[in-house]
This record gives structure tokens, sequence and C-alpha cells, in this order.
């Protein structure tokens, strides 16, 4: 499949994962989509159990869970010092095993992460509500 702007696919009813999905919007010039707005065409590229975490889709890759976050820091441009510190981390493995690790941990809690961060899941804002809520 040939996309004609790289997307950052993330879960559309949690707080926390709304927060990081602005940030990336705001940042980069990804296209942001929830799991509710799925097409089937790009359903079809993630992976089996795509809900685990949130994926970046390239037309050369899927990036999922720690990497998708890794490769959207990447291209924000909050993140241009770090880049080629990561491009350098990218080619050890215990890295790649440590980023996951990571991932996993601040997604397992985001729940109480979302106390920190968050802003209200387009799968839940109604009509009344800013496209862009402020921070809690």
């Amino acid at each position: 499949m040939n996309y004609t702007q790289d997307t950052f696919v993330f879960d559309d009813d949690c707080g926390f994962c709304t927060w990081w999905a602005e940030f990336f919007d705001e940042r980069t010039d990804l296209r942001i989509v929830g799991f509710s707005d799925l097409s089937p065409e790009l359903r079809e590229q993630l992976p089996e159990n795509y809900e685990a975490c949130s994926h970046l889709v390239t037309d050369e890759w899927v990036y999922s869970c720690g990497a998708s976050i890794e490769e959207a820091f990447v291209r924000a441009n909050v993140a241009t010092p770090l880049r080629d510190v990561v491009l350098f981390l990218r080619n050890f493995e215990e890295y790649g095993r440590l980023r996951e690790w990571g991932y996993r941990s601040v997604a397992d809690h985001r729940a109480q992460w979302g106390q920190v961060v968050s802003k209200t899941p387009p799968v839940r804002r109604t009509d009344g509500d800013d496209s862009r809520p402020s921070e809690r």
C-alpha cells in the first residue's frame, strides 16, 4: 500500500494516548488516526493484535509499540538534537529491548499517567467539546 503521508495510529479511547497523539500532531507532519477511524486498508497493515499498542505506518515499515513512539519523537521538531543519538542506539539489540520495556511499563500504567497528562479522547467528545481540550 502506498500512503501519501506517514500515519501514527493510537488508542483514541485513552486520554493519555490522546495527549501523546495530539503532541505528535502539533510537532510532526504525521497523519494521526485513532483505532476507531481505521480504514480497512490501514487496518490491514497493522499487526494482528494492533490494539495492544500504538503504531507508525510508512510505505516501507510499520513501527509498533516503543518503536512507534521513538520514531514519532525522532520526527518531532522538539527532538532534532536526539535524532543522531537514537539512530546510533538502534544499532544495539539491548537498546530495542530497553525501549520496549519502557514503553510497556508506561502503557501498562496509562490510567495513572493519565492523571498527569490527558486529553478527552476523540471517541468520548461531545458536539460541544473543543477539538483540543485543555490538559488536566
